[in-house]
C-alpha cells in the first residue's frame, strides 16, 4: 500500500481507503464486516470514512465498537454531518455542527476524528457560520482538518475567502472513469489551495468492476442485488451501453495483468490532487482485489485507449448526480 498526503494536511493516507456507505450497520452483517475491517488493516489501508447518515448512527456505532481495540493513531478516522438525522436535526447551522460531532464521537467512541466533513452545501445557513463552528470544533479538539464533499467551485471559491477561519484540506466527490466532472472546476481550485481529493465511487457502484452483463440480471450476491443496498443502481449505471462499454475495458486490465476494479482505481489515483480512493466491500476478497491497485501505474497508450472505449458513454453518463456541463464534454472530445 502507498500513502499521500491529504492536501496540506500532515495526515498521510492510504492510496485506497475503506467507505461505509449503504454497508457496515446496514446491508453487511457485522461478522463480515469486522472482517473487511481486519483485512483492510492487514493489507495496509489506515483511513476509514464514515457518516452520521449512514444507517442513521448504525455505521459509525459499528465502527466505535470494532475500532476500539486498536490504538487511536494506528488509523484516519473521517466522518461527516448534513443530512437530516431526525426531523429537525439537519443541515450545517452552528448548532447542529456541536450537536453532531458530539454524537458522532460519542457512536465512534473516541475523543476526535481526524476529519470532519460537510457531506453538501448548505443554501439554509450562512456560510461564515458553518465556517466558525468547524473551526471551534477543531480548536477544541475534537476534530484535527475539516473537508467537504460534493460543493461547486463557486462554493469553495466563497469558502476560501472567509476570514479567520480554519482551511479546507479536503474534498469528497464523485469520480471514477465514467464520472469525471469533477476535472472541470473542482479540482483545479482544489489543487491551487492545499485541498486533496479523496472521491467516492471510482467503482461506480460495482459497475467498473464488470461483474455486472449486459442482458443479464445483477449476481445475487452483488450489491445491485441487495434492497438494502441497491438505492443508487439505476438509469445509466445498468444501460446496456454503458455494460458494454465496461466489458470493452477487459482487454485493457488484461494487458495490465490487473483486474478491472483495479483498473478503475488506478486511472483515478493518475491524479495527483486525488489523496485517496473510497471503496466499499461486503468482503474481505474484494478489500485484497481493491487494495491490489494501490501504486499500479497505467501507461498513456492505455488511457488513451480507456478514453476511446468509454468517451461515448461519458458524454451521457449521469451517475447519480447532474450532467456535466457542455464545455467540459467539449474539451473532452478534443483531448
Amino acid at each position: 500500500m502507498k500513502y499521500r498526503q491529504l492536501g496540506d494536511s500532515d495526515l498521510k493516507v492510504s492510496e485506497v481507503s475503506l467507505g461505509s456507505w449503504l454497508t457496515y450497520g446496514l446491508g453487511v452483517d457485522d461478522e463480515n464486516a469486522r472482517a473487511c475491517l481486519d483485512r483492510a488493516f492487514d493489507v495496509g489501508v489506515n483511513f476509514i470514512d464514515t457518516a452520521n447518515i449512514y444507517g442513521k448512527g448504525a455505521a459509525e456505532t459499528f465502527l466505535g465498537k470494532a475500532l476500539k481495540k486498536r490504538p487511536r493513531d494506528s488509523y484516519v478516522l473521517a466522518t461527516k454531518l448534513y443530512f437530516p438525522m431526525t426531523e429537525t436535526d439537519k443541515g450545517l447551522s452552528a448548532a447542529q455542527v456541536y450537536k453532531q460531532i458530539d454524537a458522532s464521537l460519542e457512536r465512534l467512541q473516541t475523543d476526535y476524528v481526524d476529519l470532519y466533513q460537510c457531506h453538501r452545501y448548505d443554501l439554509d445557513t450562512p456560510l461564515e457560520e458553518t465556517l466558525e463552528a468547524l473551526s471551534s470544533v477543531v480548536r477544541q479538539g475534537k476534530a484535527r482538518y475539516i473537508g467537504f464533499s460534493e460543493w461547486t467551485a463557486e462554493q469553495i471559491a466563497a469558502s476560501l475567502a472567509v476570514p479567520g477561519v480554519e482551511k479546507w484540506v479536503s474534498s469528497q466527490p464523485q469520480y471514477s472513469m465514467l464520472w469525471r466532472k469533477p476535472e472541470e472546476e473542482v479540482i483545479p481550485i482544489c489543487a491551487a489551495n492545499g485541498i486533496g481529493q479523496i472521491v467516492w465511487s471510482p467503482l461506480a457502484q460495482g459497475v467498473l468492476t464488470g461483474k455486472y452483463l449486459p442482458g443479464q440480471p445483477p449476481p445475487k450476491d452483488s450489491r445491485a442485488a441487495s434492497p438494502e443496498m441497491n438505492t443508487f443502481w439505476g438509469g445509466d449505471l445498468r444501460s446496456e451501453t454503458v455494460l458494454s462499454a465496461v466489458q470493452d475495458l477487459k482487454p485493457i486490465a488484461a494487458r495490465l495483468d490487473i483486474t478491472l476494479a483495479q483498473l478503475a482505481i488506478a486511472w483515478v489515483l493518475r491524479e495527483p490532487n486525488v489523496s485517496s480512493a473510497i471503496v466499499g466491500a461486503s468482503r474481505p476478497q474484494q478489500v485484497d482485489d481493491n487494495a491490489a491497485a494501490s501504486g499500479v501505474i497505467i501507461p498513456s497508450d492505455e488511457l488513451a485507449e480507456i478514453d476511446r472505449v468509454l468517451l461515448p458513454v461519458v458524454a451521457t453518463f449521469r451517475g447519480t448526480q447532474p450532467p456535466p456541463k457542455l464545455s467540459y464534454l467539449r474539451n473532452l472530445s478534443a483531448s
